[in-house]
């Protein structure tokens, strides 16, 4: 769906990345700067430690959700945070909140 919608997006798995780690998914997001999209808390904490403002990482505390309502709610995220997205954040997306916090996180913030 994000894809029919112009969304230039890739899933871990067709790039080979199935069973690579964190690390590894945020290097490669760096590199082709794109925004990581993720259920794992690890990313927040990998990011905080690298000190890096790139890339982006949207943490989804939402479980369980479907491929359409994924869909919908991932496109007017982006829209809405289109510029913080660019300028590197960490955007934090729960079922009553979303919380954006800009690159690079510090390590003595929580």
């Amino acid at each position: 769906m994000l894809r029919s919608w112009g969304v230039d997006c890739v899933h871990a798995g067709e790039v080979g990345l199935s069973a690579a780690g964190d690390a590894e998914i945020l290097h490669r997001g760096r590199a082709e700067d794109r925004v990581v999209v993720t259920l794992d808390a690890d990313f927040r904490r990998l990011m905080t430690l690298s000190g890096a403002s790139r890339p982006s990482v949207v943490r989804l505390r939402i479980q369980g959700l479907k491929g359409q309502d994924l869909a919908h709610l991932l496109k007017g995220l982006f829209e809405q945070s289109q510029a913080a997205l660019e300028a590197g954040a960490l955007v934090s997306v729960g079922t009553r909140q979303v919380r954006i916090r800009r690159l690079p996180l510090r390590a003595d913030r929580r």
